[in-house]
């Protein structure tokens, strides 16, 4: 716990999440002084290999992905500016139908009491004035994140502490944006819509509670994600060249969920009303 700057605490599912999602948000907070926790909830046994391989090969080699996931997201957070970051240590239950969504130590087959249990803790010990996660939908229907919501929602009910919570997300008039400025430039945005099962993606442009400016930042975030090679080399994101790439990330996006400071309107900092507000 911090009495003289502001604790922000970012709740991720796997190895990278915290820089494609957040990443710009973190690091503008974390170079104006703020205290950066990120609590990742899974290993990403599920990711590719560093070699490319995918989870179903047969040489796919769970024990070196986790080594190597784990070394690529210490070295984002590094980038990024984050000072403590928590390891769960929940195994990747990977997408939702998959037999690993129940195995033994998964993320998703664990009640969400238990795992909830250390990120209690962790609250109570930190008192984060700010706590980000994802939407109960987990922005696109992801087991795991969807267990990061479950189990920030009842972590914050079981500690002592209030903070204002935030889920990330993107406006869906955005996703046609984005989808224009790619086309333009002969890159394909990646398409959710042919699983009618998933839940759309991202949030009501009425539902957005905050809006970051993270145009200074959005190097770090690419770079935050070319740290994660293994699972971020062959993406869209670095389909895009440099210049396209500040144009799409310029801002981020939130949904405020609980606010004890009473704040209205679109926010311009995640620590509006709080002591700490100031014009970051």
């Amino acid at each position: 716990m911090s009495d003289t700057r502001p604790t922000l605490l970012f709740v991720h599912a796997h190895p990278d999440d915290e820089a494609s999602s957040t990443g710009g948000t973190i690091a503008r907070y974390a170079a104006a002084g703020a205290r950066v926790i990120l609590v990742t909830c899974t290993n990403g046994e599920l990711g590719d290999s560093f070699e490319g391989l995918t989870p179903e090969h047969d040489e796919h080699d769970t024990e070196a992905v986790v080594a190597h996931r784990l070394g690529e997201l210490e070295r984002s957070c590094e980038i990024l500016g984050i000072e403590r970051l928590v390891l769960l240590g929940y195994h990747d239950s990977g997408m939702l139908g998959w037999s690993q969504n129940e195995m033994p130590g998964s993320f998703w087959g664990t009640p969400v009491d238990q795992a909830a249990t250390a990120l209690v803790d962790l609250i109570d010990e930190e008192r984060p004035d700010v706590v980000v996660t994802y939407d109960e939908n987990g922005f696109y229907g992801h087991p795991d994140h969807i267990q990061a919501n479950r189990i920030t929602l009842a972590a914050i009910e079981r500690s002592s502490v209030t903070p204002k919570l935030y889920y990330a997300t993107i406006p869906r008039s955005a996703f046609g944006r984005f989808s224009e400025i790619l086309a333009a430039n002969g890159v394909d945005f990646p398409d959710e819509e042919g699983d009618a099962d998933r839940p759309e993606m991202g949030s009501a442009d009425d539902e957005i509670g905050a809006v970051i400016d993270v145009s200074e930042f959005v190097d770090t975030k690419r770079s935050a994600l070319e740290a994660h090679a293994s699972q971020t080399a062959g993406s869209f994101f670095f389909q895009m060249p440099e210049e396209m790439f500040r144009e799409v990330f310029t801002n981020e996006w939130f949904v405020r969920v609980q606010d004890p400071t009473g704040q209205v309107g679109v926010e311009t900092d995640l620590l509006a009303g709080t002591r700490f507000a100031r014009d970051l």
